[in-house]
């Protein structure tokens, strides 16, 4: 009964990597689009949310049924309920990256080239990765990591916010522009919040206290 149940938590396991790697494909899509004014990739983030949605179904199915057909100990029972949490933040992770693109679909133009952007969605990236392989590896410094790095995000979307201030006070008729250049470092920044609570969810997963370390 106990390997049956192994095999099922390790189907969870690729499950939510798969629902991640989608995530990850979103948020890339959807920076890149905008970066070139790619607007069918930006229709493609759009597709890739559906199917994150999609998988968030079937992940919620996989965990009630562990919950009702096993008989999971305590450790289990707040792994399950950790990827019940995890999936409804990355679930939010690919509603963002596809309002970016949905962004891109009506914004005039590329925004061109925007370092703070890109970098942001670089951090965004790695943090989704990293919080999921601190899940499966069960590494709990790692998760300390992810959380730890929120600060670097926080930071990038600072600098974004000031040089946004400062062009459109050189250029007041590109305002409205600006604001959805805005909007979007908004939407990263939150996505980093979103990693960081998985990140969270890993660690009360493993130590059964739901808390972030201190600095």
């Amino acid at each position: 009964m106990r390997n049956r149940f192994d095999s099922q938590l390790l189907e969870l396991n690729n499950e939510l990597i798969a629902m991640g790697a989608l995530c990850e494909n979103a948020i890339a899509s959807s920076v890149k689009a905008l970066l070139g004014g790619d607007t069918k990739l930006a229709a493609s983030a759009i597709r890739i949310d559906q199917e994150i949605d999609r998988k968030e179904r079937e992940i919620e199915s996989m965990c009630l049924k562990l919950l009702l057909q096993q008989q999971p100990v305590a450790s289990d029972l707040r792994l399950i309920s950790s990827v019940l949490k995890m999936i409804t933040d990355i679930e939010r992770i690919g509603d963002q990256a596809s309002d970016i693109a949905e962004i891109v679909t009506y914004l005039s133009g590329a925004c061109g080239h925007n370092a703070h952007i890109e970098q942001m969605a670089q951090a965004t990236i790695k943090m989704v990765t990293d919080s999921l392989d601190a899940f499966v590896r069960r590494d709990l410094s790692l998760a300390w990591s992810v959380i730890e790095y929120d600060d670097v995000v926080d930071d990038l979307f600072a600098e974004c916010k000031k040089d946004l201030i400062t062009e459109v006070a050189h250029n007041p008729d590109d305002g409205e522009r600006v604001l959805d250049i805005l909007m979007i470092a908004k939407y990263l920044e939150r996505i980093g919040d979103h990693a960081t609570n998985i990140a969270e969810w890993v660690e009360f997963s493993i130590t059964g206290t739901h808390k972030a370390p201190a600095n």
